[in-house]
């Protein structure tokens, strides 16, 4: 059986995010899509919205599984028998970061492979700290969000 992980924050999780999903989907028998529980950077959603949000969000993807986990993405793949990290790629910007970071996991577990998908070109501007500065500033976010993520957000930053 083929099997991928798709890591990562996702805080929130946006159609760029999804589109990335849904082509992993397409390729691989199952895709994990792993939201880290303590992000080395700082994030806006707790890890149980964003588990929630994601889970939400994927549920009529088929071949798709949600969980969370800690620690080296490459000792997750590992435990869960796994040995292909799916990553996007929206621009030339994102490539430099996510090739160092292939390459180190490769270095810390030589039989993981990373594989580079990239989004529709309509979502490839999209990031999540962009999403977020549009709500603070109360922006439209149909274009960029499922609605359940557009809600959790709307609701986080009126209690602000």
């Amino acid at each position: 059986m083929s099997r991928a992980i798709y890591p990562g924050t996702f805080d929130p999780i946006t159609f760029g995010h999804l589109d990335i999903i849904e082509r992993a989907s397409h390729i691989f028998e199952e895709t994990i899509i792993a939201v880290v529980k303590k992000p080395f950077k700082s994030v806006f959603l707790p890890y149980k919205d964003r588990l929630k949000l994601v889970q939400e969000a994927t549920k009529s993807v088929k071949g798709v599984r949600v969980e969370g986990f800690s620690g080296l993405v490459v000792d997750y793949a590992k435990s869960k028998n796994i040995n292909i990290i799916v990553r996007g790629i929206r621009m030339l910007s994102d490539f430099e970061y996510e090739f160092q970071m292939a390459l180190t996991n490769r270095k810390l577990n030589p039989k993981i492979e990373t594989i580079f998908l990239m989004p529709h070109p309509k979502y490839s501007y999209l990031s999540s700290r962009l999403i977020r500065e549009i709500a603070y500033l109360g922006g439209n976010l149909d274009e960029f969000l499922p609605k359940c993520c557009i809600e959790e957000i709307n609701k986080k930053i009126k209690s602000k």
